[in-house]
C-alpha cells in the first residue's frame, strides 16, 4: 500500500476534522522518526502513523478502550489489505488492546500518537498559536505540569527511548514535522 491508497482509505473511514489533522501530525512525526531510525522505511512508517486511529469514529472506544487498534485491523482487511507490521504497529499504540509495543516502529508510533497532541495543546496556549514559536525548552516545561494536557500519555511518550532515541529527540522530530505542515494542521 502507498500513501495515496493509505490516505484514500483514511478519508473513507475518517470525517472529523480533528482526527484528520491528528492522523496527519502523527504521520509527519512518524515520518521524521524513520528518518532516524529506518531510513529505507519513510513513507512506511509515514502510513503507520497516518493510519493508526483509522477506526476512531467505527468504534465505540469511549466505553470500551479495547477496540481501538483491532477495529482498525478489521477495517484495512476488509480493504484487501493483509500487512501483518502494519497490523501489529496499529494495535501496539493502544496497550490496552492487549498488544505491547515490542519493535522500533512500534514503540515510535506509541509514542509518537500523544506527543502529536501534546505539542499541538503547547502551541494552543501562545497568543499567535503556532507551532513555529514553541521552543524545546517550553515543551519540556509543561511536559513536567502534570495538569497540562493530562490526557496526553507522558508514559507512552517515554517509551521512544526503546527506540534508541530521547525523549528530547522525540520532542525535536515533532516540532520539526509537525511545524513543516503548519498550515495543515491549522498551526502556521
Amino acid at each position: 500500500m502507498n500513501r495515496e491508497q493509505a490516505h484514500d482509505i483514511l478519508m473513507k473511514y475518517m470525517k472529523g476534522e480533528n482526527y484528520i489533522t491528528h492522523s496527519y501530525a502523527v504521520e509527519a512525526i512518524m515520518k521524521g522518526l524513520a528518518k532516524r531510525l529506518a531510513p529505507d522505511e519513510v513513507e512506511y512508517w509515514g502510513i503507520v502513523g497516518l493510519l493508526h486511529d483509522l477506526d476512531e469514529e467505527q468504534c465505540d472506544w469511549k466505553n470500551d478502550i479495547s477496540v481501538h487498534g483491532p477495529t482498525s485491523v478489521e477495517i484495512l482487511k476488509s480493504e484487501g489489505i493483509d500487512d501483518p507490521v502494519l497490523f501489529d504497529a496499529i494495535k501496539a499504540h493502544n496497550p490496552k488492546c492487549g498488544m505491547k509495543a515490542r519493535t522500533k516502529l512500534q514503540y515510535a508510533v506509541l509514542a509518537a500518537d500523544p506527543m502529536s497532541g501534546f505539542v499541538k495543546a503547547v502551541a494552543q496556549i501562545y497568543p499567535d498559536k503556532r507551532i513555529a514559536s514553541v521552543k524545546h525548552k517550553s515543551v519540556m516545561k509543561r511536559f513536567n505540569e502534570m495538569r497540562f494536557a493530562a490526557g496526553a500519555n507522558r508514559d507512552y511518550m517515554e517509551m521512544i527511548e526503546f527506540t534508541g532515541l530521547s525523549l528530547d529527540d522525540l520532542i525535536d522530530v515533532a516540532l520539526e514535522e509537525m511545524g513543516a505542515i503548519a498550515d495543515v494542521l491549522g498551526l502556521a
